[in-house]
């Protein structure tokens, strides 16, 4: 089955497409390095010939409110008209969780327009809202720090390694449509439980959470606003997302 990944050559789809190739899939890496651009329409007419599924991971080159909302709309509107010439019969889209939930913000408005043009379309649709990616953790500690130290809000979130979102978008993508949104996501796994402890490794971060959702354990100091957050689990046969935890703190942590 030829599948086409728009953005196929970004953190999750080189990772969809590998995937995808693995199982026997012919899928097909559309991204503006590779001749498509979905914002003018290059190369879409090409790519889509034969296709019986696009897959949209793309993201907006610029989160300028302005901007961010024109390429989720006008990219939307071209790649749906472009497959409905070609008839596609399946259209995939990667979302996030929480979207209809976060109109104050300029990015996830822009999402919110891109989820409405394909709920509207006469294209069969499976729109996957995906929890944030481990691998962004490293850019939410650059941004949080204030005097040498992470200051993060009270607040749970189960964040999930690329490559798993990866294989959750290729499963549903060769699967049916079910013209509606699917949410995936994980707890704790595979990161570092309150109990467990990586083997040779303690993590020590300075900041204002006072939770972490099960998978740090917290110790608040008395005198002052911040915690002491004490990570310690043993490695599993796979501890996939721990790498990705500590690399994204690696300014604040002892390892």
């Amino acid at each position: 089955m030829k599948i086409v990944v728009i953005g196929g050559t970004g953190l999750i789809g080189s990772k969809l497409v590998n995937k995808l190739r693995e199982h026997g899939h012919e899928a097909v890496a559309a991204a503006p390095n590779t001749g498509v651009n979905t914002l003018t329409g290059e190369g879409l007419a090409e790519v889509l010939k034969g296709a019986s599924v696009v897959v949209d991971v793309s993201n907006a080159p610029s989160w300028d409110d302005a901007a961010v909302l024109n390429f989720f709309t006008t990219s939307t509107r071209n790649l749906l008209t472009y497959e409905a010439a070609a008839a596609v019969g399946y259209h995939v889209a990667l979302s996030v969780v929480g979207t209809d939930q976060l109109s104050e913000s300029g990015y996830f408005r822009a999402k919110i327009a891109q989820e409405k043009l394909i709920k509207e379309s006469s294209i069969p649709y499976t729109i996957i809202h995906a929890t944030q990616f481990f691998e962004f953790l490293k850019g939410l500690a650059d941004i949080s720090m204030v005097d040498g130290k992470v200051h993060l809000p009270p607040v749970l979130f189960q964040p999930m390694a690329a490559d798993d979102v990866a294989s959750e978008v290729g499963r549903i993508a060769v699967g049916p449509p079910v013209n509606s949104i699917v949410e995936i996501g994980h707890g704790s796994a595979c990161l570092p439980q309150a109990n467990e402890g990586f083997r040779q490794c303690r993590v020590d971060i300075y900041c204002s959470l006072k939770k972490l959702h099960r998978f740090v354990k917290l110790s608040k100091h008395q005198t002052g606003k911040t915690s002491l957050i004490m990570c310690s689990a043993k490695r599993r046969r796979n501890p996939r997302g721990c790498n990705e935890l500590l690399e994204g703190f690696r300014n604040l942590t002892r390892c």
